[in-house]
């Protein structure tokens, strides 16, 4: 089952098994939408029905199956929010991050490695390549990153001149 992570349970909320749940995504309003969600924390999965899904302003309150009081919503404080990847909506343009990491990455016809992470600095995000000669940091900026193909699994880049010096990378 491929999995993404859509927020964290911060902390019970109420008596009645309530949690709020930071979200990580700059629409919280997609959670009134679950019916399901995996709750998990180290080697622990808890797939768990959505039974009521409230948003105010950037806060998240969901109201899970099995979870009725406030010392069963404390335990899963910290606990990780996924949700199935089939479950998380299509965006009208662009990609999310977790469609990006595993994709194939080159330069012309060379193949730089796989994206493996995507670090998130301020200035702009980056793109950690792995490949045989190591690791490349390509930065996300347009003028780098020249066509993202989702479905295919590709990004083309071109690399600015002093990344990669020979064979060696810095």
């Amino acid at each position: 089952m491929d999995e993404v992570l859509i927020g964290e349970v911060i902390k019970p909320h109420g008596v009645q098994g309530e949690i709020k749940v930071y979200p990580i995504t700059d629409n919280p309003k997609r959670f009134k939408k679950l019916k399901e969600v995996i709750l998990v924390q180290n080697q622990e999965r808890r797939c768990l029905k959505v039974l009521n899904a409230k948003v105010h302003q950037s806060e998240v309150y969901l109201t899970l199956e099995g979870v009725n009081t406030r010392d069963e919503a404390d335990v899963l404080r910290g606990w990780a929010v996924k949700t199935d990847r089939d479950q998380v909506p299509p965006l009208k343009e662009g990609w999310y991050y977790f469609e990006l990491e595993g994709m194939q990455v080159y330069e012309g016809e060379a193949l730089l490695g796989t994206l493996t992470q995507v670090i998130q600095t301020g200035a702009n995000d980056v793109y950690l390549v792995k490949g045989d000669k190591g690791e490349i940091c390509v930065p996300a900026l347009k003028t780098v990153v020249k066509h993202v193909d989702v479905a295919g699994k590709r990004m083309d880049v071109e690399l600015p001149s002093g990344l990669i010096d020979g064979d060696e990378i810095r």
